[in-house]
């Protein structure tokens, strides 16, 4: 017989077992706040076979962003589907949009999710998936429009506005963002979205010493998140790093807190290719952690989950010289034209020419490299990830013209990012090498 709770924000649950209640609050929070206590639900769906807690197990299994995730998560849609359980619409809503995800309809999963959340307000599970779904799409104006839904209903949580904060960063809204950002700061100060939101913001706006000293501040209750929220926050504070010139306490980051924490995960992953990457274009020797790194990236270069994903997924095997690295370029330029038909066209005209590109790049060939992600680059926001995350390939390009001696294509590019970004060691040692290169006066 099913039992009647609420979530954490009151919204209606139908559960088989009261036991399940506790396990339901700890997905919630731990998803919203980043926490390891999201596994939880794992347990509850284990006994439990109604809606809600099948739905968000299944979640679980999507949000592991492989292959393995589709055939894990619709044991548990299937289970909830065959079981005569009563629910709540909401409940059957949010099934049926993941449901709609794991089938690859992007669009269709983002559009229920909304419904629910114009519905429900403090739905705030139902807004984070749309958020993610609609990021990994890079449709910053939908992340956006969702949480501004939230904002009213759900004022008195803090991982409402560190959503906000992060969707008005990426819509390029930095004063609403830093806002937002602080809203959610003052409820709970240790808000990772949020903190992470500021990031963003500092990095977008060339405050780099404010970011870097912000991120420290920070850092201390980074322990107790998941693995890609505390890797991913100390990536930030390696960024700032890096822009300020201080190669040796980025590489020092990577080493002792990027990467290492939960290696398995593709995220962890993505992160420490990003990284590692940004310090060779600076002239670090990183040594054989391309080796070690892409004995972890080797068993993910079959899923075709996320472009965004598979890109760098490729180029960390291209630098280790794996031998997987050629057959992924291949499987990429294969799925592009099958991807599900949200994805297709980014596949298609972002990630097929960016990967060729990578490739090329990591072979040395700095011509080709620099035409193929010519191409990619107009429409790269469309694989998702952030603003920051996409600056590597930007990073790459800039890279292949510089080697390839396109000098004047490099200046184009350099001479606005060092107005934008005045503390940025890095773009002005690559501005001053550019001008020098074109008989042109440097600058201090």
């Amino acid at each position: 017989m099913s039992a009647s709770f609420v979530d954490p924000f009151g919204l209606p649950l139908s559960l088989q077992h009261a036991a399940s209640s506790q396990d339901v609050q700890d997905f919630v929070e731990g998803f919203l706040g980043y926490e390891p206590r999201i596994l939880h639900i794992l347990n509850a769906a284990q006994s439990d076979d109604s809606a809600i807690v099948q739905a968000y197990a299944a979640a679980l299994h999507m949000l592991s962003e492989t292959r393995h995730g589709p055939p894990g998560a619709r044991r548990h849609l299937e289970r909830a589907r065959s079981a005569p359980l009563p629910a709540t619409e909401r409940e059957r809503d949010v099934l049926r949009a993941v449901g709609a995800w794991v089938e690859g309809d992007f669009h269709q999963a983002i559009s229920l999710l909304e419904a629910i959340v114009l519905q429900h307000p403090r739905d705030l599970v139902s807004l984070k998936l749309a958020q993610y779904l609609a990021f990994n799409l890079g449709d910053s104006p939908t992340m956006l429009r969702l949480a501004l839904v939230a904002r009213e209903a759900a004022a008195d949580i803090a991982w409402t506005h560190g959503m906000l904060a992060f969707a008005f960063e990426q819509c390029h809204r930095l004063d609403d963002a830093q806002e937002a950002a602080q809203t959610a700061l003052a409820l709970r100060h240790d808000e990772p979205w949020a903190q992470h939101a500021v990031a963003h913001v500092e990095l977008t706006r060339g405050r780099l010493r404010e970011g870097a000293d912000f991120l420290q501040h920070c850092a201390g209750g980074w322990q107790r998140l998941t693995s890609f929220m505390r890797t991913h926050n100390w990536w930030h504070l390696a960024l700032f790093y890096l822009e300020l010139g201080d190669e040796a306490a980025a590489l020092r980051l990577y080493d002792n807190e990027v990467w290492g924490v939960e290696k398995s995960f593709p995220q962890d992953q993505i992160g420490a290719v990003s990284l590692l990457a940004r310090l060779e274009l600076m002239g670090v020797d990183v040594g054989p952690r391309w080796q070690e790194l892409a004995g972890w990236i080797e068993p993910h270069a079959a899923d075709q989950v996320q472009p965004f994903l598979d890109l760098q997924y490729l180029y960390g095997l291209a630098r280790a010289e794996h031998p997987e690295a050629p057959a992924l370029l291949a499987r990429i330029e294969q799925f592009a034209p099958q991807a599900p038909l949200a994805a297709r066209d980014s596949w298609l005209r972002v990630a097929v020419p960016a990967a060729r590109g990578l490739w090329a790049h990591a072979q040395g060939r700095w011509r080709e490299a620099a035409d193929a992600l010519e191409v990619a680059l107009p429409r790269l926001v469309t694989i998702g990830g952030s603003h920051a995350q996409r600056d590597l390939f930007e990073q790459i390009h800039l890279d292949a013209l510089l080697r390839s001696g396109q000098w004047a294509g490099a200046l184009n590019r350099l001479q606005p990012a060092a107005h934008m970004q005045p503390q940025s060691v890095r773009i002005q040692r690559l501005l001053n090498q550019t001008s020098r290169s074109l008989g042109l006066p440097t600058m201090s």
